[in-house]
């Protein structure tokens, strides 16, 4: 898959990058898509929503009143769920709604992810960034320059490394959200109208692993 390298004012620099097939252009699979999407929003849970049980309930332990002779229905104490300010049958209690993927399949997800945006036309490379300072109002110009509408599409800015002048230019943007390449996951990149990399991080897509 071949890209231009466009300049910040939108335009073609006369340079592309080969975005690699295994990576770009896979035939996307859904289900994994979903699970590692699946996994990132349950992760967000907190899980401590928590009840008092009628063992926790503030309230005399003491029986009401003798179990045979009085007429009435058999009573234990007041911390019965049946009364009002007792104790929660069956309530909620504290735990983890983690879920537990194999590292291959969140692999496959994330290049399922990748590969979608490559199909909608929804990934643009532009060079690297040289802001002096941080400036929210020139890092909106240079995405409408891009051709993104920064009040109705969501956009992802992924860079090689943390740049603060970057970062500190686009959290004022609602629907701009920015990423070290190492840190996206699926969600991310599903949750994303476009994805902008920067060279140096499209760059690294193309680089030859190490040896060992």
């Amino acid at each position: 898959m071949q890209l231009d390298i466009l300049n910040i004012e939108g335009k073609k620099t006369g340079r592309f990058i080969e975005l690699p097939e295994e990576i770009f252009g896979v035939e996307p699979n859904n289900h994994v898509i979903y699970l590692a999407v699946k996994q990132y929003l349950a992760a967000q849970r907190q899980g401590t929503h928590k009840v008092k049980t009628r063992a926790e309930v503030k309230g005399a332990s003491r029986k009401l009143h003798k179990q045979k002779g009085t007429g009435g229905a058999r009573k234990g104490n007041i911390r019965n769920p049946l009364y009002k300010g007792g104790g929660t049958i069956f309530g909620p209690k504290p735990h983890g709604w983690g879920i537990k993927l194999n590292r291959k399949v969140k692999d496959l997800a994330k290049i399922s992810a990748l590969s979608v945006k490559a199909k909608e036309n929804s990934i643009i490379i532009v060079e690297d960034l040289a802001l002096q300072a941080p400036k929210t109002k020139q890092f909106v110009g240079i995405l409408k320059n891009l051709n993104i509408n920064v009040d109705g599409k969501k956009t992802m800015f992924i860079t090689p490394e943390y740049n603060d002048s970057v970062y500190l230019s686009l959290r004022n943007i609602p629907t701009v959200d920015g990423a070290m390449l190492s840190d996206i996951n699926t969600y991310d990149i599903m949750n994303s109208n476009y994805l902008v990399f920067t060279e140096s991080a499209a760059k690294i897509f193309t680089e030859e692993p190490a040896e060992a």
